[in-house]
């Protein structure tokens, strides 16, 4: 055979029947486009059981990798050995499939079987992600008319699909999670691949491709998906920006309500009473203050973070024309304490949807007396919170007897707090940290506060107001406070693992 009857025998297997080049770029732009909208609202909808970690994001940008590449490598060879318009309905639509049932899916794994979650989670990712990324080689095969137009047909398909990655990941991260549930994007997602494929279908091999039990079958399946989204365990109050959040009310008081932020309890509120103060290590926050300044004294406060603002709430209660200004990122988490826990804002307290180092850096020096920390995504302090950087930003804020205290969750081995408290002894004269005797003994963890000031800490007020407001805590400073702390690093911008801190093979 002649070179050029080879080249007329491969064009004749491959001329593309019903596949315009428009459609085949519409295909692919909007199939790589839906792999990224499933993998950015699959941290959504793991962060209320895993938390917002390094670990979590890795784990899901990990696994979404190895769905494009397994379905480009599987989707390349299917179509070598098949005839390529037979495969593009059933992957879009089978996609479609999982990615409808896959809130519903996640949520009841969670409750249900919490052992097998991550499987589950992990396969919701993973089976989508890797039909939509089969497209791409599928419609490459069928455009592929002649082999001098291989690269050509290659590049821009590729091209396109990685355009649509890239609005996939813009429209979901800007506009989709900001101002939709998660649930109705992924049921939505669902919806419209199904209908992709059916018409995909319908155009390359009129209605012969999927049977007609199959497309029953798929229908279901997103129906199933857009009611298990209603009755499934696990929603949220409110889906916000960054969180899943609740509100729930205190069954031994009508007016206590609990912020619960992707399952964990962040703060709690007395609708009617501004000085309870239920959680321990806020009565530790306020102990602080209390020790620091004199009772019942005015004072210049800046929070980092909001939570349900239970601390700021206290001060202006307790310290009546105490000005408190609140920077938290999360515009959402400040809606729910207007509307479901009661805040009221004005010129004495102020809050700022914001960065916290960010805002912090509008502040004007030595105008605080205390700023407060207790920003969390999950139970992690966000890194640039906590670098010796930030710190400086604090001391430059901060009078002369200006005070910092902030809350930090660890556990055993401490690893992040001991870290903490060196950054803080890189920057302060003075640090104290305050906790319960398993924290202070390195054999536990939870809840402690770190306090920090160029001034000397009035110690022994802060041991009495700890006892005073019942928390079973101690103080911990000095030599005793240095032998704690024993080596561990000082965190900066350049060099701050927070997130591999916590975990325990971190340590």
């Amino acid at each position: 055979m002649t070179l050029a009857a080879r080249r007329d025998d491969a064009r004749g297997a491959t001329e593309p029947t019903g596949m315009g080049a428009r459609t085949a770029a519409a295909l692919v732009f909007g199939t790589s486009a839906a792999v990224l909208v499933v993998e950015l609202v699959a941290l959504r909808l793991l962060a209320p059981y895993l938390g917002l970690t390094l670990e979590t994001n890795t784990l899901v940008i990990g696994v979404a990798l190895t769905a494009i590449a397994l379905g480009s490598w599987l989707g390349g060879r299917a179509a070598d050995a098949t005839d390529p318009r037979r495969l593009l309905g059933p992957a879009i639509g089978v996609s479609g499939a999982v990615v409808a049932l896959t809130p519903a899916t996640v949520r009841s794994a969670a409750e249900v079987a919490p052992s097998g979650f991550v499987l589950v989670a992990l396969g919701a990712i993973l089976v989508p992600g890797a039909l939509l990324s089969a497209v791409t080689p599928i419609v490459t095969k069928l455009r592929l008319t002649t082999l001098e137009e291989t690269g050509t047909v290659v590049g821009r398909l590729s091209g396109i699909g990685t355009a649509g990655a890239i609005v996939g990941t813009v429209l979901t991260g800007f506009v989709l999670i900001s101002r939709v549930p998660v649930g109705v994007i992924m049921v939505g997602l669902g919806v419209l691949l199904l209908v992709t494929a059916l018409l995909v279908d319908l155009r390359v091999r009129g209605w012969s491709g999927w049977s007609r039990g199959a497309r029953v079958g798929a229908g279901a399946a997103v129906v199933a998906g857009g009611l298990g989204v209603v009755v499934a365990p696990g929603g949220c109050d409110v889906e916000t920006t960054y969180h899943c959040a609740r509100v729930v009310e205190d069954p031994a008081d009508p007016d206590g309500r609990t912020l619960v932020l992707d399952g964990l309890r962040h703060s709690y509120v007395d609708l009617a009473d501004p000085t309870r103060l239920d959680f321990e290590y806020v009565r530790a926050l306020a102990a602080v203050a209390d020790a620091s300044f004199p009772a019942g004294e005015p004072i210049a406060a800046q929070h980092l973070g909001a939570g349900g603002a239970t601390l700021p709430r206290y001060l202006a209660a307790d310290r009546p024309g105490t000005r408190s200004v609140v920077s938290e990122i999360d515009g959402g988490v400040v809606q729910v304490d207007l509307d479901r826990l009661g805040l009221e804002t004005g010129p004495d307290l102020e809050v700022r949807v914001e960065d916290a180092r960010l805002g912090l850096g509008e502040v004007d020096d030595e105008s605080r007396d205390l700023v407060v920390g207790d920003a969390f995504g999950g139970v992690s302090v966000p890194w640039h919170l906590a670098t010796v950087e930030m710190m400086g930003e604090v001391d430059r804020v901060l009078d002369d007897d200006g005070v910092y205290a902030a809350n930090v969750i660890d556990h055993a081995p401490l690893s992040f707090a001991r870290a903490e408290v060196a950054t803080l002894a890189a920057v302060f004269d003075h640090v104290a940290l305050l906790g319960p005797g398993d924290v202070l003994d390195a054999s536990g963890g939870g809840n402690m506060v770190v306090v920090a000031s160029d001034a000397p800490l009035p110690l022994e007020d802060l041991a009495g107001g700890l006892e005073e407001r019942e928390t079973q805590w101690g103080v911990l400073t000095g030599d005793p406070l240095r032998s704690w702390v024993a080596d561990a690093d000082v965190l900066t911008d350049d060099f701050a693992p927070v997130d591999q801190l916590l975990t325990p093979y971190g340590a």
